[in-house]
């Protein structure tokens, strides 16, 4: 349901957007971490991968672009929901980020391939969560968000071929 206030200065805006940003950019570097571990290791060269794997560009292009849209988009909703809303959006976005940065740890640092796909995919059904909940504010909101789920359902596909393909790793 689409909630309409009255037009609201920057600070709000910055009010949340910061907040969103810091969180967000906080998931991002532990996750860089652990991936910076795994990725140019001789382990993840080694890995079977299937044939719909993306180039090595393409993961920092696309994270970077999906990380940005998680912020914006959050704190653009953040600023119109109603309090018990905001509240909630706010504890499924720190989950959210949590098992973003946590997929990275259990795939490139701890090397688990199989047990990464569970926690993909719970991140795929959290990111889809965002929707629904940055969607209370403005329809908009949700589709400028649906990359997101889209992008982790891949993922979750990756993940679960890879881990097939690899079932010693």
């Amino acid at each position: 349901m689409s909630r309409s206030h009255p037009s609201r200065s920057l600070l709000p805006r910055a009010r949340h957007l910061v907040p969103t940003g810091l969180l967000t950019a906080a998931a991002a570097a532990a996750g860089t971490v652990a991936t910076r571990q795994g990725v140019d290791s001789d382990w993840f060269e080694r890995l079977d991968k299937p044939d719909f794997f993306p180039p090595r560009w393409a993961f920092p292009v696309a994270w970077t672009a999906l990380y940005a849209d998680i912020a914006a988009t959050s704190a653009a909703a953040l600023d119109e929901l109603p309090e018990e809303e905001r509240r909630a959006l706010w504890r499924a976005l720190t989950v959210n980020l949590g098992l973003n940065a946590a997929w990275c740890w259990v795939f490139f640092a701890r090397r688990e391939v199989a047990l990464s796909v569970p926690v993909v995919a719970a991140l795929t059904l959290s990111s889809a969560g965002l929707v629904r909940r940055v969607g209370r504010a403005r329809r908009r909101y949700a589709l400028a968000l649906l990359p997101y789920p889209a992008w982790c359902a891949f993922a979750t596909a990756l993940s679960g071929a890879i881990s097939a393909r690899n079932p010693e790793d």
